[in-house]
């Protein structure tokens, strides 16, 4: 049996659980999140305890039993504690700042770039190289936090362009003489 899907959910106080035959959905201090559920899951909600549970040992209800618990497990701590990612900027001249709730970097074009901030997700920037991004969805945190990488990737050569916080980037030797 999977060792992550049999593993019971503990849902704090504060946090309502409603289950639907495909859907689940989770209210808490941080928000509302959604997620539909594959109709063999059988999702159970016992006091302060979700249990998800699979009808056979076939490969592909073993694979989703533990992906059902995680995606409810992380639906449960986002509208608890949230998710946030963190962001550094490298480079000369390479800067973020706030314009109301968007996100304005100046990442070396001949124009600035904006990313606006879709309903859920809020940009923090502590330092003009630093952005935090944060939202009650992993998902959507995660993916915005991937495309404010994508406008400046950090190239090999010299290490510029936009990182995750404490990824290593491989750098290479330039050319030699």
């Amino acid at each position: 049996m999977s060792r992550i899907g049999r593993q019971p959910i503990t849902v704090p106080a504060g946090v309502q659980i409603a289950i639907e035959p495909e859907l689940v959905t989770v209210n808490g201090p941080k928000g509302e999140l959604h997620e539909r559920v594959n109709r063999d899951m059988m999702v159970a909600h016992e006091g302060d305890t979700i249990t998800v549970t699979r009808p056979t040992n076939r490969g592909e209800h073993r694979a989703l039993h533990g992906l059902t618990r995680t995606l409810i497990a992380n639906m449960v701590q986002g509208v608890t504690d949230g998710y946030e990612k963190r962001i550094e900027i490298q480079g000369v001249g390479y800067r973020a700042a706030l314009r109301g709730r968007d996100l304005e970097l100046a990442l070396g074009y001949s124009h600035p770039v904006s990313v606006k901030a879709p309903e859920g997700i809020e940009f923090e920037v502590p330092q003009p190289t630093r952005i935090v991004v944060r939202g009650a969805s992993k998902q959507q945190v995660g993916e915005i936090a991937a495309q404010i990488r994508k406008q400046r990737k950090p190239e090999p050569y010299k290490g510029k362009g936009i990182r995750y916080e404490g990824e290593y980037v491989a750098r290479k030797v330039g050319k030699r003489a």
